[in-house]
C-alpha cells in the first residue's frame, strides 16, 4: 500500500509541474487534502502566493486552518510551488 501511493504521490508530482501555476496548486488541492476533506472544502483560485478555500462554515474553517502549514508542504512537495497563505472563505 505504501508503495501503491508513493508511485500515485510521484505521477501527480510530474503531471502537476507540467501545469501552469495558478491551476497546478487548485489541482494539488485535493491530493494534499484528501477526497474527503475535497468534497466540503474546494479550491477556487492560487494567485499572489495565496491560495482561496471555499469552505461550509466558521467551524471548517478554523479546523482547517490549523492543518495549512501540512496542506501547503504537500502543495509544495507536489507542485514545486510555494503556496504562501491558504485562505479559507465562507461559502454564501
Amino acid at each position: 500500500m505504501q508503495s501503491t501511493r508513493h508511485d500515485l504521490n510521484a505521477l501527480a508530482a510530474r503531471v502537476l509541474k507540467d501545469a501552469p501555476v495558478e491551476e497546478a496548486v487548485v489541482l494539488a488541492w485535493p491530493l494534499a487534502c484528501g477526497s474527503t476533506i475535497a468534497q466540503r472544502a474546494k479550491a477556487l483560485e492560487f494567485q499572489d502566493g495565496i491560495l482561496r478555500v471555499r469552505v461550509p462554515d466558521k467551524s471548517w474553517q478554523a479546523q482547517l486552518d490549523d492543518f495549512s502549514p501540512q496542506y501547503k508542504a504537500k502543495i509544495r512537495m507536489l507542485t514545486g510551488i510555494d503556496v504562501e497563505r491558504i485562505r479559507y472563505d465562507l461559502e454564501r
